[in-house]
């Protein structure tokens, strides 16, 4: 039951081209060698005849092989080169990592573009409820007064009734988009009625709605399932999500609705049964074919905004996380890593072969081209470290002559050449006001000391200066020389205290003593993380390998071996499109589609994960556990094992049919906007997609958890050969990756 059947990928990395070239790489050597084997050999014959009572050596036969065989290999190793990087070289990215994208832009991901003429029909409902009258032109009272009436129909049996009024209450809820023409005022269309929405217990009757459908849905005889299958399902989420993600909105940006934001929060965390629960139970029978029509990418999001409205983003995390230290006598953090990275530069990738063999060509020819005139004693002495002498009477002088050999020149712009990795960097003149000296280069954060690092230098320091022991004691420094004692007070200056170092500490008192410190458990338990985590415990490793399913059907490296999880159900129309203009959206659409579930899921499980973590650390490494056992870490190797600079550039979207551009002051029913080939193919002229980096460098934070001080995980990374890939990663010019 395991995602371990999914896929195989040691056959599949990068890893087997890499020995495929360098096997290449070692017949062209052996080629060589052995069209070159009569000279050597004649060669190595004369010499040993012309020599009496001893054999030598000649080399004379080795200097045609490198000159045949390195330019070869140098050529194989530029093309793999090529191949793993996929092009030129990439500029640095100005992407600000976040919680989320702009509200525009989220809202817009929660419709395909296969959904317009639905969004319309919401127009056409509330008209025939409303009797034709415009929702900006009525009171406040008389708009409490429709919206109560429109959910008290959402009561009746009759499911055609209750969609038409679902799709009106939607469409009052998407700011009631044909009255206005600015994008601003949808925006405040939107939060005004999301306040109303809520203050007339709309949001608890769509959940008790989502789930009489839930219950109602039967097998899906059509295969694959399309847009047909899920109407209904669809208008709810839709709803429950803009109204989630408007109040995330208000909570972020607006101080007028704060107390019904907090009263919307605390409904979310006392519902019995909680709607992140429900939405995950979808997602395991969705995965276990249950529910094959459910709109998966609509409740990955949901559920990914749900938590983030709940438990907290960033800012939160920092102020949980100084919280819990506080409770626990330790100081708090004041260094935020996601500003520090922000104002981190990127990490170019290692040196490749191929680059170390050119480097090495340059420096032999600058050599070569120095040698005019005489001989050059740096090719002589180049692979011996001698440090730079300086000397008052050549400063200034060109070149120097030796006494002994004329002939011998010393070029004094080749011994001031820096590119030699061998030299030793001059000295400054005393008193020269060199700026470079000025610039002392230190870590972006503060370095962290633990007890253990200290106890390791005690104990390798008294090993060498006193000869005896003292296991675990960070205390004593008697019979240290006076240096060590300075450095044991610089490190303890900078000891830092996890703080699950002291959850585990008070687990294992509450063991030892559960009658007298079984009281202590309380400070946990009051939080929302820890709510949530007991709920979903039950169940935790089903939703996490169904998670991991989505993730995998969704990969852009992962090709369909079954047919039992359709993750495009809330995309495919009922007829497929005929024209090449449909043609070339639908394909834009499948590929935004999958980034979006991409990008929910990886962000549901990096929250999880970090929430977690601070809540308490046995609650993060049980569902750490149960992700490595669902082959999450392959997994993500296997979603970076493509060409991640050209998936972090993707442009599948089309901003003129993006909601709600594509219907802001519409008031007919049937007109789309008008669509050609140069309107699909044009996009944006930014350098990457956000949600595709967005993804990838929520991917690689939870691959780095999950690894993170495990020996053995780090050695899985090792055993999937996992470098290469990785290295790849680099390539993407940004702090975070």
């Amino acid at each position: 039951a395991v995602v371990s059947h999914s896929f195989e990928l040691g056959d599949k990395m990068d890893n087997d081209k890499t020995s495929t070239d360098f096997t290449e790489c070692s017949s062209v050597i052996a080629t060589s060698t052995r069209n070159d084997d009569v000279k050597s050999t004649s060669n190595s014959v004369s010499t040993n005849t012309s020599t009496t009572g001893t054999s030598t050596v000649n080399t004379g036969g080795l200097q045609p092989i490198i000159k045949r065989g390195l330019p070869k290999l140098r050529e194989l190793l530029r093309r793999q080169r090529r191949d793993s990087d996929g092009g030129a070289e990439v500029p640095d990215l100005d992407f600000v990592y976040n919680d989320a994208d702009s509200y525009q832009q989220e809202m817009s991901e929660l419709y395909s573009y296969t959904e317009h003429s639905e969004i319309v029909a919401g127009l056409e409902s509330f008209n025939y409820i409303a009797a034709g009258r415009s929702w900006n032109s009525m009171s406040d009272a008389e708009r409490r007064n429709i919206m109560l009436r429109l959910l008290d129909e959402l009561e009746v049996t009759d499911c055609t009734a209750r969609l038409r009024t679902m799709r009106a209450v939607l469409y009052i809820l998407q700011g009631c988009w044909s009255d206005i023409t600015e994008i601003n005022d949808q925006i405040n269309n939107t939060s005004l009625n999301v306040v109303l929405f809520c203050n007339c217990g709309g949001f608890a009757t769509f959940i008790d709605i989502l789930r009489l459908e839930i219950s109602n849905s039967g097998n899906i005889l059509r295969k694959p399932s399309c847009l047909a299958d899920n109407v209904d399902l669809r208008v709810i989420l839709n709803a429950l999500y803009t109204v989630v993600e408007t109040m995330r909105y208000l909570k972020q940006h607006s101080d007028i609705y704060g107390s019904c934001v907090e009263v919307f929060r605390d409904d979310l965390l006392s519902d019995n049964p909680l709607l992140i629960v429900i939405l995950f139970q979808m997602v395991t029978q969705f995965c276990s074919n249950n529910g094959p029509h459910f709109p998966i990418k609509k409740i990955l999001i949901l559920i990914w905004k749900l938590i983030l409205f709940t438990l907290g983003g960033t800012d939160e995390l920092m102020k949980f996380k100084n919280q819990y230290r506080e409770e626990f006598n330790l100081p708090p953090v004041i260094e935020n890593p996601m500003d520090i990275m922000r104002r981190m530069k990127a990490v170019a990738a290692p040196t490749t072969a191929a680059d170390l063999l050119d480097q090495q060509v340059i420096k032999r020819n600058n050599v070569n081209n120095n040698n005019t005139g005489g001989i050059n004693l740096r090719k002589k002495f180049d692979d011996v470290d001698v440090p730079a002498i300086s000397n008052d009477s050549t400063v200034g002088s060109t070149s120097t002559t030796s006494n002994n050999d004329p002939d011998i020149v010393v070029n004094s712009d080749d011994s001031d050449d820096d590119s030699s990795p061998n030299r030793a960097p001059s000295t400054p003149l005393p008193g020269s006001d060199n700026e470079e000296l000025k610039e002392w280069k230190t870590l972006p954060w503060k370095p962290k000391v633990f007890v253990k690092d200290i106890a390791l230098f005690l104990e390798s320091c008294r090993a060498k200066f006193v000869g005896f022991s003292l296991p675990n004691d960070t205390e004593t420094t008697a019979g240290l020389p006076k240096p060590i004692h300075e450095s044991v007070s610089i490190l303890r200056q900078h000891l830092y205290t996890l703080l699950s170092d002291e959850q585990i500490k008070l687990e294992e008192s509450i063991l030892a003593n559960p009658v007298s410190m079984g009281g202590d458990r309380e400070v946990i338990i009051s939080s929302p993380a820890e709510q949530l985590y007991r709920i979903l415990l039950p169940s935790l490793p089903q939703y996490m390998i169904a998670l991991l399913k989505v993730l995998l059907a969704a990969a852009p490296t992962s090709k369909a071996k079954t047919d039992n999880m359709n993750i495009l159900s809330d995309l495919l129309p009922e007829e497929m499109p005929t024209n090449v203009v449909h043609s070339m959206r639908l394909s834009t659409d499948v590929n935004r589609h999958k980034e979006i579930v991409v990008k929910a899921v990886s962000a549901i499980l990096l929250l999880l994960l970090k929430h977690f973590k601070i809540n308490h650390i046995y609650q993060f490494e049980f569902m750490s556990q149960h992700l490595v056992f669902a082959n999450c870490i392959p997994l993500i190797l296997k979603f970076f094992n493509q060409n991640i600079v050209t998936f972090v550039a993707a442009k599948n979207s089309i901003s003129v049919i993006d909601f709600p551009y594509n219907v802001l002051g519409r008031q007919d029913y049937f007109s789309q906007t008008d669509l050609s080939a140069e309107t699909l193919e044009s996009s944006d002229k930014s350098l990457y997609c956000w949600r595709n980096l967005f993804s990838c460098i929520n991917l690689l934070r939870i691959l780095n958890k999950l690894v993170k001080w495990k020996h053995s995980r780090t050695m899985m990374l090792v055993v999937f050969k996992s470098a290469p890939i990785l290295k790849r990663a680099l390539r993407v010019k940004h702090a975070m990756m």
